[in-house]
């Protein structure tokens, strides 16, 4: 198997200029505040189970 290479070119260490930002900060704090997921699996996760509910929910 290939070894992945890093961005920063140390292995173990990886660097992400949205966590620098503080993008992902700001994305976990509007989910938590909506109750709305920001990512698309989380978004089809949120509304599978509102179908599911509405199709089992007689």
């Amino acid at each position: 198997m290939a070894r992945r290479k890093t961005n920063t070119g140390i292995p173990g260490l990886s660097f992400s200029w949205k966590r620098a930002l503080g993008i992902s900060q700001a994305r976990q704090k509007i989910a938590r505040a909506t109750g709305i997921p920001t990512t698309r699996a989380g978004v089809e996760r949120k509304i599978g189970q509102l179908i599911l509910k509405k199709l089992f929910h007689l």
